[in-house]
């Protein structure tokens, strides 16, 4: 089954063709499309966009780079909202979430401590309704597995991991699978593209994190990345690690099925 467990299907890069973007991604083959939230202003968008395409699912919470943009008041907004949600099987888990210090204004000082209060909040959200998190990622790792320990949640993705192998062995040890997506495909990248190969195929999903993230394959002078290309993620992985598509296809639908358990309420076929 392939899933684009991540893809910002709202965005406004979508606007003029968005209905295409989804209909070309299930003639591709893309079975279930995750679409997080990044903040107060769209939690209602994901949640519609969700129900508004076959095997649409959605996640609920503060992206870390927007963080700096939420009121106090917002995390309350959000817990109502994920009360609210709870009975909807499309609403699978809490996202996205997490910590940016690759961005130097928000990575010290006054904006890197709201942006932990903030993560360390939404986490015992998790924790409190038992969800998973769509985790961002960005040279954050040590700091992210600090306050997991702490607040204990069941798991989640790790989307767009970049780290250390010892890192990513950490999250998945956290009952965590690592999201692969378009960066693998470039040849440069060259810690991504061996972590890709250093664990067992059951610790990875798809993802596309579209319209961000474009994969090599894609031309310059149209850089924007669609649900769709998660098939070519797909193959790029198969090939890297030597084995069949399908096998990549088949087993990282299940890991997704498994780290995002409510997604198997969705009709996914």
């Amino acid at each position: 089954m392939l899933i684009d467990t991540h893809c910002h299907l709202d965005a406004s890069e979508f606007d003029a063709d968005r209905c295409d973007v989804i209909a070309d991604a299930a003639a591709r083959g893309v079975r279930a499309i995750v679409i997080p939230a990044i903040a107060r202003f769209n939690f209602d968008t994901v949640r519609d966009l969700a129900h508004q395409c076959e095997g649409g699912a959605y996640a609920l919470g503060i992206h870390p780079i927007f963080v700096r943009h939420a009121q106090e008041d917002d995390l309350d907004v959000l817990r109502d909202a994920i009360i609210a949600a709870l009975p909807d099987p499309r609403f699978v888990a809490i996202g996205e979430i997490g910590l940016d210090f690759f961005i130097p204004e928000i990575a010290q000082g006054v904006e890197r401590d709201k942006q932990e209060r903030f993560y360390a909040a939404q986490l015992k959200l998790a924790a409190e309704f038992d969800l998973p998190v769509l985790l961002h990622v960005r040279r954050s790792q040590d700091i992210l597995l600090k306050y997991l320990r702490r607040i204990p949640v069941r798991g989640g993705i790790g989307h767009a991991f970049n780290g250390s192998a010892q890192q990513a062995r950490a999250f998945i040890d956290l009952g965590f699978a690592l999201g692969v997506g378009g960066a693998m495909t470039w040849t440069r990248a060259l810690n991504i593209r061996r972590l890709c190969t250093d664990f067992d195929l059951g610790h990875y999903v798809l993802e596309t994190d579209a319209p961000d993230i474009p994969p090599a394959w894609l031309p310059d002078d149209d850089r924007r990345n669609t649900p769709g290309q998660v098939h070519g993620v797909a193959q790029a992985l198969a090939q890297l690690r030597g084995i069949p598509v399908d096998d990549v296809i088949k087993v990282t639908g299940a890991n997704a099925l498994r780290v995002l358990p409510k997604l198997a309420g969705i009709k996914l076929s």
